[in-house]
């Protein structure tokens, strides 16, 4: 059984074939779904066409979070070509390389303001252009991570941005819920993404959560994928406004 057939997506946040953006697409186009994705800057525009062009119908569309007429013209070309949108997985997130070291105290007002509009404001910002497309109703899934909720040394300023992003979540599941949109985020545990590399010393804190974790192991992007393939789909009709933990059970451990 095909889980999609007949939807339509939205992918925010490929940057190559071992970004969870990539494992949640691909888990959504083996059970049917057509994909749309966004693309961030000429020097990611190459690796988003290849990935994508691996897959039927599939649109590529600039979007640049911080350039509002860019995202206008992305969801104006996703209309145009499917009429319509199922769902998104926002999986974008960004803060400068030095506001990831050092002291939280030390962040500067332009980090710290680039971090919430670029992590948690296009949250809001994706949702508001693409309520008009989800006719039928919708799915709307976003990426957060422990940080959110304990502190994690080096995360900084972008545990306060996924604070931010989860208290969204909530937030626009009670907005739109009356439109029948669901909103959700996936908390997932550390994974050796491109992206992560920017946090210092992830290989401690991968060995660490193996270590600690109930399954002894760390998370695979697959099992993220996974995850927002069953929350995009009818089979999560009821459940909005959560953060879903998947990291192999670390959250749940104490001392």
């Amino acid at each position: 059984m095909n889980l999609l057939e007949n939807k339509v997506g939205l992918v925010l946040g490929v940057a190559n074939k071992r970004s969870i953006a990539w494992a949640c697409a691909e888990a959504c186009h083996r059970n049917g779904a057509l994909q749309a994705f966004s693309y961030q800057g000429d020097r990611l525009k190459e690796n988003v066409e290849k990935l994508a062009g691996e897959l039927p119908e599939s649109l590529i569309v600039p979007m640049d979070v911080t350039n509002q007429a860019e995202v206008d013209a992305a969801f104006e070309a996703i209309g145009k070509k499917y009429g319509r949108l199922d769902y998104i997985i926002h999986s974008i997130a960004f803060a400068p390389r030095e506001a990831l070291e050092g002291d939280y105290v030390a962040t500067t007002r332009d980090a710290f303001r680039t971090a919430l509009e670029i992590s948690a404001f296009s949250l809001n910002q994706v949702a508001f252009a693409a309520a008009p497309l989800m006719k039928e109703g919708g799915s709307i899934v976003t990426m957060s991570y422990y940080g959110a909720e304990k502190v994690v040394r080096n995360y900084n300023v972008m545990g306060v941005a996924k604070a931010a992003l989860e208290a969204s979540v909530r937030y626009l599941a009670a907005d739109l819920g009356r439109q029948g949109i669901r909103v959700n985020a996936i908390s997932a545990g550390p994974i050796n993404t491109l992206s992560a590399r920017g946090v210092k010393n992830m290989g401690s804190m991968l060995s660490y959560v193996a270590e600690k974790a109930p399954l002894q192991r760390n998370v695979e992007a697959a099992e993220v994928g996974n995850t927002a393939l069953f929350l995009v789909s009818d089979l999560a009709s009821g459940i909005t406004g959560e953060t879903i933990y998947v990291d192999c059970g670390y959250n749940i451990m104490g001392l």
